[in-house]
């Protein structure tokens, strides 16, 4: 696009130049006014396109910060209050939160990796299906293996108190996540902004051509670049949980959620 653009503009200073030799028209002259009112327009625009983009990737990765942090808390209290003869019970816990990270992470991308899951006694990954919403079913076996702790005696009231934040952390992190990637910037804004940006490049070598020459080949393709780069940048990072370079590494904080819930467990 930068080398089309390139051409474009010689055409047009070779038309204007020596072609037409519009070089004293005032009137072609004048139509930098235009150019120089619009500019603070496409400035302030591009300005909350990016800002606005980068809001979204920096609360997602707020998110998974603070699933990072419930994880590890909830690990350690299960830890705690799980007697060491329940190993069952005690490497159920420590397989399903970090499944719930990596089923989290399947659930924003709208894909399912089974191979990703660790099972055990109580769980099987075939019972994960793209269907339904696996964060909530991995968060529901977790709630139920609780209570029928506690009605076996082995976690009393207070502790289902105790890490009942934790618990309901996880789904508040799924809520907030999923707000994020199903209110993208309206698309009609995203349109408008590109017509914008396009029109606006189209119409710059026509009289900077006067002022600069042929040297307005140059200067335009880099303004286009500047400018079309700021919107391809927000408009990757607008939705902060794919798998564009840009993106939030998530499997790399499963990765290390499930790595730093084993060695709590095994602590």
């Amino acid at each position: 696009m930068i080398v089309a653009i390139s051409i474009y503009s010689g055409m047009i200073a070779w038309i204007e130049m020596d072609f037409l030799q519009l070089s004293s028209d005032n009137r072609i002259r004048n139509i930098s006014i235009m150019h120089t009112m619009l500019t603070f327009v496409i400035s302030t625009l591009l300005v909350f396109r990016t800002n606005t983009a980068y809001e979204r990737w920096w609360e997602g990765r707020k998110l998974w910060g603070s699933l990072v942090n419930n994880s590890r808390n909830f690990a350690m209290k299960l830890n705690a209050l799980l007697p060491t003869t329940l190993q069952p019970e005690r490497y159920f816990f420590e397989t399903m939160i970090a499944n719930y990270a990596f089923a989290l992470r399947d659930h924003l991308q709208n894909v399912l990796h089974r191979e990703h899951m660790s099972e055990n006694a109580f769980f099987n990954s075939d019972q994960l299906r793209k269907d339904i919403h696996n964060p909530n079913l991995i968060a529901s076996l977790i709630t139920r293996k609780l209570v029928a702790l506690n009605r076996e005696g082995i976690i009393k009231n207070e502790d289902l108190l105790f890490v009942n934040s934790e618990l309901a952390a996880l789904t508040d992190v799924c809520g907030a996540c999923e707000r994020i990637k199903n209110t993208p910037i309206p698309y009609s804004y995203s349109t408008f902004l590109k017509k914008f940006i396009f029109f606006f490049v189209m119409t710059l070598p026509i009289t900077l051509v006067f002022t600069l020459g042929y040297y307005c080949v140059p200067v335009v393709a880099f303004i286009f670049y500047v400018l079309t780069s700021l919107e391809l940048i927000a408009e990757e990072i607008e939705d902060p949980f794919g798998t564009d370079e840009n993106d939030l590494p998530t499997m790399t904080i499963s990765n290390n959620i499930k790595r730093h819930v084993k060695e709590i467990f095994n602590s």
